[in-house]
């Protein structure tokens, strides 16, 4: 039941499709968990390189073939 009921930004959609919590993924990154929620929800936002880096390195781990571009409009 994960996502239910919450808008969803691409980013959102995949950690529901993969069965992983915001809370995991912002853990994992390194960052804050406001940031990986407002990535999840909000169509758009777009973070810093920095934070880019850190949730890209985290989501790497999952999946080693995921880009940026298919979560962000960069």
């Amino acid at each position: 039941m994960w996502g239910l009921g919450k808008k969803r930004t691409k980013l959102g959609r995949y950690l529901d499709k993969k069965g992983r919590t915001q809370n995991e993924l912002a853990k994992a990154a390194g960052v804050n968990k406001e940031t990986i929620s407002r990535a999840c929800s909000d169509p758009n936002y777009l973070p810093t390189v920095k934070t880019l880096s850190k949730i890209m390195k985290a989501l790497r781990k999952l999946d080693p073939n995921v880009k940026a571009e298919d979560f962000f409009d960069l």
